[in-house]
């Protein structure tokens, strides 16, 4: 039992000394890291886990391996977070031992007690995760539980609480279902491209319940699922279910991706609320995987609340940071848009990251060219920004931002209104050669709205997200330009469009 004791004394030391917080700190000027996206400080990190809210604290879980910046020795990192943007690290939370790795899966507050695990009177916080073993073909569910607010963790005794013999059997997510009183886990069946539903009256004991798939997108294993109810758009008393497929491939920019079903969960089976569904992805860049969102946010807040892995499984280790590797998407909100007879999926950053903003630059209504300018003479710049323009598309012209320009380097946005379409090229953002798959251009369907295009844009030292429209499209992506590479530039074709409103904020790293 040593092993996982040596595990958390070197991973908690940054908890321990103000020195060592001064090297943590120093870890944010390394080239790449990520100035306020959740990074760990050294190693290999993937799929977010575990991700619950409780006593005024956001909790991560992460797929985490202690001895390398390579995927292996599967264990559960840990971090806390009181509103979304700073995250303090902790000593490693679940390790891989007795032969079985951590896989992902995913935390509740077991407020009712019904496992029996609580102590003093107080819920515990109860972990379900998947065992993977790494001698014989088999995973299978697990769980663990803490009592003192998710600083130390017990395995449970009679552990695998769920085994159907399988090699592929993974990635429990689970949540309490009011209206039938119990526990429901949706876990992937992934070679068979199947969420299978399971319930549980204790989180112990589990009796299979429906299958959902194959469906929509099933040229890829499918991983990582989640079931919640989510608020239509302006409604906050109306929602509709959705059903979270992470594949391992065939996401539409390539490798993998994130997928959705919106329908109806009756407490047995979910239905989708158009037959024969097709795929619909949460985004079309090709950084943004294994979405989960947390449990148990408070009532009083009630917003649905996910975070992806930024990467892409066809090249993610290779990608060339050090002496970590791989970051978080920011924490975003989701909510429902109706689109005909049928449902959208539509994402914003959360609200939180506003407290980043630095020095704000504000512009009205004017043309491109005059927008540009006005760039030029304020000294417009950074590889920290918040950008949210908003344009009038009046003809047929391209248009859109080139940003962390530099000596041969610009990464592009841009709007089509002929093709419906929104883009981003990152065929000359940096480094791009580590991996034949890297490069590229990648596009979502976007179509203006009252005649208007909006864009928000957010840059951090190795990534860009966009949410065009209100959420209605995303694009995540890793670029790596090298640090002088900061420019920025509105673009447009002939017959483009106008400018109505530009707001850009810098931003401050979480360490500032």
């Amino acid at each position: 039992m040593l092993l996982p004791f040596f595990l958390r004394l070197a991973t908690g030391l940054f908890c321990l000394s103000g020195a060592v917080q001064a090297f943590a700190a120093d870890l944010y000027r390394e080239p790449f890291r990520p100035q306020f996206h959740f990074t760990p400080e050294r190693n290999w990190m993937n799929d977010p886990n575990g991700m619950v809210y409780f006593e005024g604290e956001y909790h991560l879980f992460y797929q985490y391996n202690p001895f390398g910046d390579k995927w292996g020795h599967m264990s559960w990192g840990h971090a806390v977070s009181r509103d979304l943007v700073h995250w303090r690290h902790l000593p490693l939370a679940l390790a891989e031992e007795h032969g079985v790795m951590i896989f992902s899966g995913s935390a509740v507050v077991d407020w009712r007690n019904t496992s029996g695990f609580g102590k003093d009177g107080k819920p515990p916080l109860v972990a379900l995760y998947t065992g993977h073993h790494t001698a014989k073909p088999l995973q299978n569910q697990h769980i663990a539980y803490s009592t003192d607010r998710g600083r130390t963790w017990t395995k449970f005794r009679g552990n695998p609480v769920l085994d159907i013999g399988e090699k592929d059997f993974r990635d429990p997510k689970v949540f309490w279902h009011e209206p039938t009183r119990r526990w429901i886990m949706a876990v992937a069946w992934p070679v068979q491209r199947k969420v299978r539903l399971y319930s549980s009256p204790n989180l112990k004991e589990w009796s299979h319940l429906s299958d959902f798939g194959p469906a929509g997108s099933t040229s890829g294993i499918w991983e990582c699922p989640d079931l919640f109810p989510v608020q239509l758009e302006g409604n906050r008393r109306e929602s509709k279910w959705v059903l979270i497929v992470n594949v391992g491939s065939g996401a539409p920019a390539g490798g993998s991706g994130c997928q959705y079903f919106v329908g109806e969960f009756d407490g047995t089976r979910f239905t989708p609320e158009v037959a024969s569904p097709p795929a619909r992805w949460a985004d079309y860049s090709r950084d943004f995987y294994a979405a989960v969102s947390w449990s148990d946010i408070p009532k009083r807040d009630n917003r649905r609340l996910w975070i992806g892995w930024m990467s892409n499984w066809e090249y993610a280790g290779a990608v060339p940071t050090s002496p970590w590797r791989s970051a978080m998407s920011l924490p975003r909100e989701l909510m429902l848009r109706r689109s005909g007879h049928e449902h959208r999926l539509i994402q914003i950053p959360a609200r939180e990251l506003r407290k980043l903003r630095g020095r704000p630059y504000h512009r009205g209504a004017g043309t491109v060219d005059e927008a540009a300018d006005w760039l030029r003479r304020r000294e417009v710049s950074g590889d920290q920004l918040e950008i949210d323009i908003e344009f009038e598309s009046a003809g047929s012209g391209k248009f859109g931002l080139k940003v962390r320009q530099g000596e041969g380097e610009e990464t592009v946005i841009g709007c089509e209104p002929s093709g419906n379409r929104l883009f981003l090229d990152r065929t000359r953002a940096g480094k791009t050669d580590f991996h034949p798959k890297f490069s590229g251009i990648h596009e979502a369907p976007l179509s203006a709205r009252n005649g208007r295009i909006r864009l928000r844009v957010f840059l951090d030292a190795s990534s860009i997200e966009v949410f065009a429209n209100e959420g209605e499209a995303t694009l995540t992506a890793l670029v790596l330009p090298a640090s002088a590479s900061r420019g920025l530039e509105f673009w447009a074709e002939p017959d483009g469009p106008k400018i109505r409103r530009v707001d850009i904020w810098k931003l401050r790293s979480i360490w500032n």
